[in-house]
């Protein structure tokens, strides 16, 4: 087969395969125009010399094609005629609705929820540390907590209510072995519903016109010889009678006076 470059009317030999890559359109290797090969295409040249091949008419309709030279077998199955089913009946079925179905396990939350709980508690714990005395100081919640602890055999901190404490007799009076001394006695109860440490007490001796002459102050651990009993402290409800040894000012002291602190 045969086609000429519109432009430099060169004619070339090309096959079926040369159209096949372009699609018929190729590029003159005299002047490197592109141009469409169908449009001269043709299988005779015409006699020499000539000078232009006579162009291509497109057809109105493509053109027919009647010689079978080759049809391959085809690979997919023949249809085959399948019996219409007859129509079941679905009476007895039951249908599960869709919240019964499994559901995908989801991620484990329960490791979040412990941490959650245990923080919970340990600020619980902190917030109770911190209102200790508010706590066992309150009638409902410090019966509560003795209770508790009596079962699990710990001890509540002591709290201190110096109000709670009441002087129901005092005395004073030369110490019988210990010259230039004094000896006072007082009797105190603890009117509060919680055990209390033992005070600190503080003896005022004053004169006639209520002058202070001398003042001291007494720790637990100097009026009180069992260190046992410190720890204890005033049980709730309990009376006690307490001792001091005070230097004796001299003929001036007359009266004197017991605060707790």
């Amino acid at each position: 087969m045969y086609t000429q470059c519109p432009e430099c009317l060169s004619v070339f030999s090309l096959d079926a395969r040369t159209l096949a890559q372009a699609h018929g359109y190729v590029m003159c290797g005299h002047c490197s125009a592109g141009f469409d090969s169908l449009a001269t295409l043709t299988e005779q040249l015409p006699p020499e010399p000539f000078r232009e091949l006579p162009p291509n008419e497109p057809a109105f309709e493509p053109p027919h094609l009647d010689l079978v030279v080759y049809r391959p077998r085809s690979t997919e199955p023949e249809p085959t005629t399948t019996p219409t089913p007859e129509p079941e009946d679905f009476a007895g079925l039951s249908f599960a609705p869709r919240f019964a179905q499994p559901r995908e396990a989801g991620p484990r939350r329960w490791p979040w929820i412990a941490v959650c709980v245990l923080l919970t508690l340990l600020l619980a714990a902190q917030l109770g540390w911190a209102c200790r005395d508010t706590l066992i100081a309150n009638p409902a919640t410090g019966n509560l907590l003795r209770q508790t602890c009596s079962v699990l055999h710990c001890r509540l901190p002591l709290v201190r209510d110096v109000h709670k404490l009441q002087l129901l007799a005092r005395d004073v009076q030369t110490h019988p072995s210990v010259p230039g001394a004094l000896l006072i006695s007082a009797t105190v109860r603890n009117n509060a519903a919680f055990a209390q440490p033992w005070p600190t007490v503080a003896i005022t001796l004053l004169d006639v016109n209520g002058k202070r002459l001398a003042m001291r102050r007494l720790r637990p651990y100097e009026y009180l010889g069992d260190r046992a009993e410190q720890q204890q402290g005033l049980a709730p409800g309990a009376t006690t009678a307490l001792v001091f040894e005070v230097d004796d000012p001299g003929q001036r002291a007359v009266t004197f006076s017991l605060d707790f602190e």
